[in-house]
């Protein structure tokens, strides 16, 4: 039995696949441009804002020599998020050959940590975690991360938040480019004001997180007692210009870009990645799976109107999976966007999906909504 599209309806159905086509562009690859980089000085005190899409980055990277105790390290960063309901990478560490070894996020109210750890026996690995209500109150936020031998200890506002003694990081691993505002790898930005910012080669101790917390709060800036191995210190004091310079030995000063950019954005991300990377990985699985099936839907018929093998399926499901490729290759180069291999399959899948749809409601449509016959296969 051969099915056949009414023939005085294929130029129509032509302008509605040609229109679903181009809002399916318009969707994957909005805006279409690379937007200016959302990042101010702050006016009344020292410090950064960060708008919707803003980022900064070191302008070397990050190394850590032999003179420091290798299995510790401890980071300052005071903070204050524009919305406890956003969410976003606010810090990263980067490298080619471990792309995320340390980073920290905004994940509504809790602070969600991801460090490159060791175990006992010195074998790599990651770790994930989050701490609950750390940004609960639209203020400013004053974190600690210090990690040793005895494990890792997380203090909010100089007192004791959460020790973590199976958790053990080392100095290394704020090491690399460093990345504030932003994922290094796909946009995932943060908005808030960044007022302080320093690491070190060391674990400090509690006297140290308490008087250097209290030093930043009072003065904006810690008042060190010289061995605290201090690696990075920006006290985001400039006032203007597109560098925040560094006071710390290293001299890698951050450079706030013109244009928004992604420092190495990933081009087809494998699934893996998309699936331990922040965010709702199942809601755009679902997006992306029934934003096809009109693609696959409209043509399928337009296919069937015009060629009469077997091969219509086959046909309309590769154009489904060119266009998706089309769009995720484009995405990697539009740094508000992701490209990625996920997004490939469940588009490709969503169009396959319209196409089954089409076969088995075709016969319905005509009898319940006649005026959605356009759209359906006629048999003949």
């Amino acid at each position: 039995m051969n099915q056949q599209f009414k023939p005085p309806s294929v130029r129509f159905l032509g302008v509605i696949c040609v229109a679903v086509l181009c809002g399916i562009l318009c969707l994957g690859l909005w805006p279409f441009h690379v937007p200016a980089n959302e990042v101010t000085w702050l006016k009344r005190q020292n410090g950064l804002r960060f708008g919707r899409h803003g980022t900064a980055m070191s302008s070397s990277a990050f190394t850590v020599t032999g003179a420091g105790d290798d299995e510790s390290g401890s980071l300052e960063i005071w903070l204050q998020p524009r919305r406890i309901w956003d969410s976003g990478t606010f810090l990263a560490f980067y490298s080619p050959e471990d792309p995320i070894r340390f980073s920290l996020r905004q994940s509504q109210t809790d602070l969600q940590l991801r460090a490159a750890i060791r175990d006992k026996s010195h074998h790599r690995g990651s770790a994930t975690l989050f701490l609950h209500d750390v940004f609960r109150k639209p203020l400013p936020v004053f974190l600690t991360i210090t990690s040793g031998r005895n494990g890792t200890v997380i203090y909010v506002g100089g007192g004791v938040d959460k020790r973590l003694p199976d958790l053990r990081f080392s100095g290394t691993e704020f090491a690399g480019r460093l990345v504030v505002g932003d994922s290094p790898l796909q946009s995932d930005s943060w908005s808030g004001q960044l007022l302080g910012l320093a690491t070190y080669q060391r674990e400090l101790t509690v006297l140290e997180v308490r008087e250097h917390c209290d030093s930043w709060i009072r003065l904006g800036r810690p008042v060190m007692g010289g061995d605290e191995r201090n690696v990075a210190l920006y006290l985001f004091d400039d006032g203007g210009g597109d560098v925040v310079h560094d006071h710390a030995t290293s001299r890698a000063d951050l450079c706030i870009p013109e244009k928004y950019m992604v420092l190495d954005q990933a081009l087809l991300e494998s699934p893996w990645s998309e699936f331990n990377r922040p965010g709702d990985f199942w809601g755009a699985v679902l997006k992306n799976i029934v934003g096809f099936i009109p693609f696959g839907w409209c043509f399928y018929v337009f296919l069937s109107a015009t060629r009469h093998g077997k091969d219509v399926t086959l046909i309309t499901v590769t154009l489904g999976m060119l266009v998706s490729l089309t769009i995720e290759i484009l995405q990697a180069y539009i740094p508000t966007r992701t490209s990625g291999v996920t997004d490939l399959i469940t588009n490709t899948t969503g169009a396959y999906l319209g196409v089954v749809l089409c076969r088995i409601v075709s016969p319905i449509l005509p009898v319940k909504m006649s005026w959605l016959s356009v759209f359906v296969l006629t048999r003949r």
